[in-house]
């Protein structure tokens, strides 16, 4: 049957401006980091991206290296959007990386503008579009100099294989630099996309000044710290959690005692709030005016409407805050 998106998909999502920028990004954005590799099945992430877009999730965000194997994400969401929202094309955000390794010899990986440009030609054909709208740079490269990773980027942008340019997993000076050579190109830094979750608060030490003096947005991957901050971990590891699977990057020796004892406290105060504890998780990343979108992953349908709906409550009362502060150090 022809999928139709729901009418009204643009109702209850919220969406956020990005930094300074005129764009609007929802609140919840969907990642493809994991779940729609060729290891996963197909049609169940068919079903996840079709329903996102039903809930006015518009931003859909991939990179070279998903799957696995790599590249097998950007593929199969490429058979997605051909069969289900390539009518839809300027309603959507379609992003992509580059930066960890592709291929084999010096030329696949890290930012160099051959491997940068090159990438970003390899993604165009595995998604069958004519240009994402955000491309970019997965990681700092210590031994290229920032101006050719960046003006590749810029390239990429005035070629119109890009929209927008990015960073991701960039250090607070090397996001200060990168703001001002992509400035002084003429291709303003769009968007910073870092890990940002309760158990992982690095961006709160620098990062988050930076982009809000820059006017730069963020986009937080992770804020689920790898699925640890939900129920799923309760009571043991399921064996279908990414815990449990031999690929990924979440093991079961992250999930210590001490970690397992926060969760629960976490939870409880969750269930008080009238929330999943993932719920909470998303809306405590979203509290900081200075994020525009967290990204989730998704492995079930009912998995992406719950966390979706974390939108229903933001509001953490100052109690709250204290009460979270103090389980996560411990106390």
């Amino acid at each position: 049957m022809k999928y139709k998106p729901a009418d009204k998909r643009y109702e209850k999502m919220k969406y956020n401006r990005c930094g300074r920028s005129g764009l609007l990004l929802p609140a919840v954005s969907l990642g493809l980091w994991h779940n729609f590799g060729d290891v996963d099945d197909f049609e169940t992430g068919r079903a996840i991206v079709r329903r996102a877009f039903d809930l006015g999730v518009t931003h859909f965000d991939l990179a070279n290296n998903y799957g696995p194997p790599p590249g097998s994400a950007e593929k199969n969401f490429g058979k997605i959007f051909k069969q289900d929202l390539k009518l839809y094309r300027d309603e959507l955000i379609i992003s992509t990386k580059a930066g960890y390794l592709m291929w084999p010899g010096p030329y696949g990986e890290w930012g160099t503008r051959k491997y940068l440009l090159a990438s970003l030609d390899q993604s165009l054909k595995r998604l069958g579009l004519d240009y994402v709208d955000i491309f970019y740079s997965h990681r700092f490269d210590p031994n290229t100099p920032l101006d050719e990773t960046l003006s590749a980027l810029e390239s990429a942008v005035k070629q119109g294989k890009a929209i927008y340019a990015g960073i991701s997993n960039y250090k607070p000076e090397q996001t200060t630099e990168a703001a001002k050579i992509l400035r002084n190109l003429g291709t303003p830094c769009l968007i910073h996309q870092p890990r940002y979750s309760m158990f992982d608060r690095w961006v709160e030490d620098g990062l988050l000044d930076v982009l809000g003096k820059e006017g730069i947005g963020c986009i937080c991957f992770s804020p689920l710290a790898q699925g640890l901050l939900t129920d799923k971990y309760l009571k043991g590891i399921p064996k279908d959690s990414r815990a449990a699977k031999s690929w990924g990057f979440l093991k079961r020796e992250q999930i210590t005692e001490a970690v397992e004892k926060k969760v629960a406290a976490l939870n409880e105060l969750a269930k008080k709030r009238g929330q999943s504890l993932a719920q909470m998780a998303l809306a405590w990343v979203l509290r900081d005016k200075r994020v525009t979108t967290v990204l989730i992953g998704a492995s079930k349908v009912k998995q992406l409407e719950q966390n979706v709906a974390a939108l229903d409550n933001l509001h953490f009362a100052d109690d709250e805050l204290n009460q979270i502060e103090k389980i996560l150090k411990g106390a």
